[in-house]
């Protein structure tokens, strides 16, 4: 998804108002005068108070995402784990229960057909989450794929909500509504607690670069959690937070997005999560072709891009070097935080190496920027904010 400023049918394409599906927090966002629009078939809140506003506060303080969107597939029975192996990228066997890592799923070729998370809920259950825009694509491939393995699966994407609350406040706002919670739920651990009287299951991840929690409420029960989280977040300056903005929490901190940095062009090995694709684990849909990358070098890399002047890259403007086009960004924004033009781009490979000097093409200008890490910004470590605060 692009920042709203580019052309309005690149960023929400038209959808028939009768295909546009809603949240169940759908009726909250509109009262409370959220600019909406369509996005992976949803109307969707795209900003409230302003996207640097609501950017801001998730940086400095919290905020609440409504990402009741993407998709839940539960996975259960002693085939569960072979299954999970034969179908995505990285290693289901190091799970432990409690435990959430990031994957891929692939197709033949080593194309990604969706970036997922994987929650090991116990030693034969596991819950997948994917994209809102790949929830149909992605079931049909789950249930392609099922012969030959012992296992049940469930789509349950209508029945249960996320709430994703982000920033540097956001456990002493879990804390405040589960008194129960001992502060031991690690990053990327999850598990099941009483939240606003609620039990439910409680992951430690996120998208913004922040510390967060994601919530897994019953549909029914979602607009009273998040609620429940608004309420407890007030003294702490909570706001809900937007699409707009996740995009440029998520781009300053180098996160892929499916469709830009993924996509069924472009293998994991290019787009830089060599480190979720474990080629030496048991055979994956995908493995062979991605054996083959592996062995021969990707042919582009994915690379962070800093422009150098006052100027904002977009999805799509093609990137050069030395007056030659070597790639094209495949997403690009004005970081809020750093306060310069920022973007992630597919390119050759020597254009990837960290330092080189690269020109963007931006509304028929060549504009000066340099190769830099995907990371953009990393959040403060403790002790790093106290220097800042004292």
């Amino acid at each position: 998804m692009q920042v709203p400023g580019g052309p309005a049918n690149a960023i929400f394409p038209a959808v028939s108002t009768s295909e546009i599906k809603q949240t169940p927090l759908h009726a909250w966002h509109v009262a409370q005068g959220a600019k909406m629009a369509p996005f992976a078939g949803f109307s969707m809140p795209i900003q409230y108070s302003g996207i640097r506003q609501e950017h801001d506060a998730v940086r400095a303080r919290a905020g609440l995402f409504d990402v009741s969107h993407m998709g839940n597939f539960f996975v259960r029975g002693p085939g569960a784990l072979a299954y999970l192996q034969n179908l995505t990228t990285n290693n289901v066997a190091k799970l432990a229960p409690g435990d959430v890592h990031y994957s891929a799923l692939c197709y033949p070729d080593g194309g990604v057909i969706d970036d997922i998370l994987v929650y090991a809920l116990g030693p034969d259950a596991y819950m997948v989450v994917v994209n809102a825009a790949n929830i149909p694509k992605d079931w049909d491939w789950f249930l392609q794929h099922r012969d030959g393995f012992d296992c049940e699966l469930e789509n349950r994407s209508e029945s249960l909500s996320i709430l994703s609350l982000q920033g540097p406040e956001s456990e002493a706002i879990l804390r405040a509504l589960a008194p129960g919670y001992d502060g031991t739920l690690k990053t990327y651990k999850c598990a099941r607690l009483k939240v606003a009287g609620l039990d439910i299951l409680v992951g430690r991840t996120g998208y913004t670069g922040e510390d967060g929690f994601e919530f897994f409420p019953e549909a029914a029960d979602a607009e009273f959690l998040w609620k429940a989280l608004m309420e407890a977040g007030a003294s702490r300056g909570v706001l809900p937070i937007g699409l707009a903005a996740r995009d440029t929490l998520r781009l300053e901190s180098g996160y892929s997005l499916y469709g830009h940095e993924l996509s069924a062009s472009i293998n994991p090995l290019e787009a830089g999560l060599g480190w979720i694709t474990d080629l030496d684990k048991t055979d994956f849909v995908g493995r062979a072709a991605l054996l083959k990358v592996r062995e021969n070098g990707p042919a582009r890399k994915m690379t962070g891009i800093e422009m150098t002047d006052l100027a904002i890259p977009r999805e799509g403007c093609e990137v050069f070097r030395d007056g030659r086009p070597v790639g094209v960004v495949t997403s690009g924004t004005l970081s809020p935080t750093l306060g310069k033009g920022i973007a992630l781009a597919l390119v050759e490979p020597a254009a990837a190496e960290r330092g080189t000097d690269l020109q963007v093409s931006i509304r028929g200008a060549l504009k000066p920027a340099k190769a830099v890490a995907r990371t953009f910004y990393k959040r403060p470590k403790p002790s790093d904010a106290a220097a800042v605060t004292a």
